[in-house]
């Protein structure tokens, strides 16, 4: 999609992430951008974590993805799979999949409110724990990258 339409822009670069941000984005994409992709992501669930947990891994997903394209504010914006800068958007949903796999329930339901109705938001973030939490066993052994602030990269707003 477009990175000129709002919330399309680039705000930062998938490598500045943890594994759990980079699965959010990824699985985002893959659910986005085809049927034969959704496929893919359902097979790279069920190697990294087996039938049963990937199956509901799949469906969170499904259920998070729809909530969002029925009941989003707009439509979330993506950039292509094999792009390595991120959007606003996809950043957006990385941070509250992010939170709610680190328990920070409110954080994720007001990251939530702005993706979706606000009688939504809650359900949004329930569903972004378990999702995240799937996300979290599968790159246990993914070391996160180290928080730098290299002075010789131009700041992002």
């Amino acid at each position: 999609m477009s990175s000129t339409s709002r919330g399309g822009a680039p705000v930062g670069r998938l490598a500045d992430l943890t594994p759990v941000e980079v699965g959010a984005v990824m699985y985002m994409r893959l659910w986005g951008e085809s049927v034969q992709s959704r496929t893919a992501a359902a097979r790279d669930l069920e190697r990294a974590l087996g039938r049963a947990q990937a199956r509901r891994a799949m469906k969170t997903l499904d259920q998070i993805c729809l909530l969002c394209a029925r009941h989003g504010r707009r439509p979330l914006m993506r950039h292509e799979l094999n792009c390595a800068c991120m959007g606003a958007d996809e950043s957006w949903f990385a941070q509250m999949i992010y939170a709610a796999s680190e328990g920070a329930h409110e954080d994720a339901a007001m990251m939530a409110s702005l993706l979706v109705r606000p009688d939504l938001a809650v359900t949004l973030a329930g569903l972004s724990l378990q999702f995240g939490l799937a996300l979290r066993q599968m790159t246990a052994a993914v070391q996160a990258p180290p928080a730098t602030h290299a002075t010789d990269r131009a700041t992002l707003h």
